[in-house]
């Protein structure tokens, strides 16, 4: 890659044809001679760690470090990975993932159980709508932020986790261990006469055959008249899986753009000419940890006039990362962001319902969910008759 800047500037002095050849390499000589003195100073302070620092210190150690020093400044995505942390990059997104089976948020700062999932890991040992999970794995969850928390909780399927939550009704902290298992990214269920519920977790890479799954299910049980697509919560996933759910719904027209650093990395990507549920019309929810991919699939089907989106503003994150692999581990790199079929750039911004409906202070997650699923349910019977 350090060549290329050189190979065009070489290009360039042959068609003028009047440059010395000396003149280019002077430029290059000075370009190397930069980034030698960068060099020689990287290695002159491994050097001195090494010679001078109280304890000893592995040489791998010093390089990882200093990689993910160079990254750390860069924004709060890019990340250098060693091999372990890229082995479970991998398994979070190759299957289904691993939890223990709760709905959290961040109330009064606390993370929050809103409903544990029926008949799941953590339903099955008593935790409770409601308790405050203040540790996980002994590590205290004050002021971490609720994607930490999540990321904390999942895990490899089979693996053991130790929850520490307060309850109201107990001055003393309760401990659980539970053992994480499968979690289905894609759930579904009737939410009206003719109306089905599907709500994806998270975008990984059986998720499009498991929403046909559902849906099928649902057509089965129900004659679908519309569908409530619910993204509430989904921290997002895999782009192209999220391409795959938006183009379920659409029949023509650009799904997402990627934008890289210039124009020779952007992508677009387009809609295919079926649709799954062609002329049902479909509801998304969104909130404001709906991010990334869940975005993705909301501004598509938004911004084409597919959907309607009901909820409050998601998270706006919607910058991509690519994996770039190195000797030893990778860096998990920022190198394009994403734009909806608008023109509008989900980072920071993210995606604004059509219909506005938030959470009310201290409003119980059930009663929130009525009050959303009522509105769902009106936009859809206004396409219906309009």
């Amino acid at each position: 890659m350090a060549l290329r800047p050189f190979t065009i500037i070489g290009i360039v002095v042959s068609m003028l044809g009047g440059v010395s050849l000396g003149v280019a390499a002077f430029w290059s000589a000075v370009y190397y001679e930069g980034q030698a003195q960068h060099e020689r100073l990287l290695v002159s302070a491994a050097r001195e760690i090494q010679r001078s620092y109280i304890a000893e210190v592995d040489p791998e150690d010093l390089v990882d470090n200093a990689i993910g020093g160079m990254v750390a400044g860069l924004d709060g995505h890019s990340a250098f990975l060693d091999d372990d942390a890229l082995v479970v990059l991998e398994e979070a997104t190759s299957g289904r993932f691993g939890g223990v089976g709760i709905e959290v948020a961040m109330v009064d700062g606390y993370v929050t159980v809103l409903s544990p999932m029926a008949g799941g890991p953590a339903e099955r040992v008593g935790i409770a709508a409601g308790d405050r999970v203040i540790e996980v794995d002994h590590r205290p969850l004050d002021g971490r932020t609720l994607f930490d928390a999540i990321e904390e909780l999942r895990g490899e399927p089979g693996t053991p986790v130790h929850l520490r939550v307060r309850r109201n009704s107990i001055t003393e902290p309760l401990d659980f261990d539970i053992t994480r298992e499968s979690i289905a990214s894609v759930v579904g269920r009737v939410l009206a006469p003719g109306v089905g519920l599907v709500r994806i977790y998270q975008f990984d890479r059986p998720t499009r055959a498991d929403l046909e799954q559902a849906i099928e299910d649902l057509q089965r049980q129900a004659s679908l008249s519309g569908l409530v697509l619910d993204l509430r919560g989904n921290p997002g996933g895999l782009l192209e899986v999220a391409v795959d759910v938006a183009d379920a719904f659409l029949t023509e027209g650009v799904i997402v753009t990627v934008e890289g650093r210039d124009e020779r990395t952007q992508r677009r990507f387009y809609a295919s000419p079926d649709d799954i549920l062609a002329d049902t019309p479909i509801a998304v929810l969104i909130d404001g940890l709906s991010a990334s991919a869940s975005e993705v699939v909301a501004g598509a089907l938004q911004d084409r006039g597919r959907a309607v989106v009901i909820g409050s503003r998601s998270f706006g994150k919607g910058s991509v990362q690519s994996v770039i692999r190195l000797g030893s581990g990778a860096l998990k790199l920022t190198t394009a962001r994403y734009v909806t079929p608008s023109g509008h750039t989900i980072q920071n911004g993210g995606v604004t319902p059509d219909v506005r409906v938030a959470p009310a202070t201290h409003e119980s997650r059930p009663a929130y969910d009525r009050r959303v699923f009522d509105a769902a349910l009106a936009e859809l019977q206004k396409t219906r008759t309009g």
